[in-house]
């Protein structure tokens, strides 16, 4: 279903990249991110004219909705290949964006949001349906991963 809304159409062609990024810092790829992006902006257009906040509404629907993805996906990706190299410490600084996208799907949301987006702990909880405490837990649980990844400290990025 199209919306007909001009309103609609010009939000979406002013913020459609800025949504494309934090799409893709949520999700860790391009082809997720704009399947994400499309599919909530799908759901905006159809509710456009009930809404205060478009930016909020929409950057709270895609964190709820990557949510709603991993939950429904395995959390472990099996392969029968194992790998033939160690884990090396010569890293691009790009690199800290791979180390984000091997965390796990709700820490790498409460990242995003919190160093990313520069929300609150009230905020990210309200936005991922968690409480504070939780929150917390996983900023927590993901920075000691990043951590312990002398390819990100040796740096400082964390």
């Amino acid at each position: 279903m199209r919306p007909q809304s001009v309103e609609f159409e010009d939000f979406v062609h002013a913020r459609g990249q800025a949504l494309l990024r934090f799409g893709y810092v949520l999700t860790g790829n391009a082809d997720d991110a704009a399947d994400l992006v499309q599919e909530v902006l799908i759901k905006l257009g159809d509710r456009w004219s009930r809404i205060d906040s478009p930016e909020a509404y929409v950057r709270t629907a895609m964190a709820r909705q990557h949510i709603s993805w991993w939950r429904k996906r395995r959390r472990e990706q099996l392969t029968d290949l194992v790998p033939e190299n160690s884990y090396t410490h010569d890293h691009e600084p790009d690199d800290l964006w791979a180390e984000v996208r091997g965390l796990p799907p709700k820490q790498r949301a409460v990242l995003v949001l919190r160093y990313y987006e520069d929300l609150s702990d009230q905020e990210i909880a309200d936005i991922l349906g968690i409480s504070r405490g939780t929150v917390r837990s996983q900023a927590s649980r993901a920075l000691a991963t990043l951590r312990v990844k002398p390819s990100v400290l040796e740096r400082g990025q964390v």
